[in-house]
């Protein structure tokens, strides 16, 4: 049987990829983002949000992320999987509305990655308050992200085909591609794993969850139980195989929700899975939707040690918006 020898889970946001000089571009943007309302947050902010918003904390929780990206490509390189299946959401990157899967393996040969700027035009990825032109902080994204990938990444349609068999099985209607959209290329969820590591030559597995746009988004309970079932189908892969987890994106995002990331940790320090299926359903809004792919992660390593777990809310604003860091390691 294969054996599954490391979990992990990182945030993904660009906000990782801007230096700490530039992040307060970031609270500009969320001043005019339609999305929430900025002059709302503003008045039910916790105290002392000023210190959260200077400089020097700005340097010293970048610096921090700077760590713990470092440690999760550490513990990769260390362990060495032969295969890593990544769990992450795919955000109109390769599905639309007009067919929005909640779960999809995608299983081909190999994985195209494309330049930033040309995904995000053919997206019409822009702020909502840019009239149809990027933003300071998007084109400083566009000229740094993937820009020293390679081309291409190896799947793995072995682990894939088989995963999709068991998980079937296990009563998982999970949808399959081996296709990617070739001007979008993979996602951003998964690309992550080559701008921490762009020489990186092991083969992935990209599992995309819908976690970001309801109503058919998998309950927590529901990620907690493919977790199991996951590590259930890879331990009955081919024999002598090592596997690793890896959960992509969160924690909460873009309004940072300290109350739900503290009971996600909760949760997964104490490999407690009444916490993590509890979690409130209509409080995993917008980009905390990833915390599910964290739930599923500790689903499927509930029976290693979580060796390494970093917490770090980057505020970016007086209003409490920002992106909530996290870093795990399971072994």
């Amino acid at each position: 049987m294969a054996q599954l020898v490391l979990g992990l889970g990182s945030s993904h946001t660009a906000q990782l990829k801007i230096p700490w000089e530039f992040w307060h571009l970031g609270g500009e943007k969320d001043m005019v983002d339609r999305r929430f309302d900025y002059q709302e947050l503003l008045k039910s902010v916790r105290p002392g949000m000023e210190s959260e918003v200077t400089p020097e904390k700005f340097r010293e929780r970048y610096e921090a992320c700077l760590r713990g990206m470092a440690t999760i490509k550490e513990a990769i390189q260390r362990v060495s999987p032969d295969v890593i299946v990544m769990l992450g959401d795919d955000q109109k990157e390769q599905f639309n509305d007009d067919n929005m899967p909640m779960l999809c393996i995608y299983n081909g040969e190999s994985m195209p990655v494309r330049s930033r700027r040309r995904a995000d035009r053919n997206r019409g990825d822009r702020p909502p308050n840019s009239g149809g032109s990027a933003s300071p902080q998007r084109n400083w994204l566009s000229e740094q992200v993937r820009a020293d990938t390679a081309p291409e990444y190896p799947g793995s349609p072995d682990l894939a085909n088989h995963l999709l068999r068991q998980l079937v099985q296990e009563e998982f209607d999970v949808s399959r591609s081996n296709q990617l959209k070739p001007d979008i290329g993979l996602g951003h969820a998964f690309t992550y794993l080559y701008q921490l590591w762009p020489e990186c030559n092991i083969p992935v597995v990209p599992f995309m969850v819908n976690t970001y746009y309801p109503p058919n988004t998998p309950t927590p309970r529901r990620c907690y139980a493919l977790g199991q079932a996951l590590r259930r189908a890879i331990e009955s892969w081919d024999p002598g195989k090592r596997v690793a987890v890896m959960a992509s994106g969160g924690l909460s995002h873009q309004i940072i929700d300290e109350e739900i990331d503290e009971l996600t940790i909760k949760g997964l320090r104490e490999k407690d899975p009444e916490i993590l299926c509890g979690l409130p359903e209509e409080r995993l809004t917008l980009g905390t939707s990833e915390i599910r792919n964290w739930i599923i992660a500790a689903g499927a390593t509930e029976t290693m040690e979580l060796g390494y777990l970093e917490y770090l809310p980057c505020f970016r604003s007086l209003a409490g918006t920002g992106c909530a860091m996290g870093f795990a390691v399971w072994e």
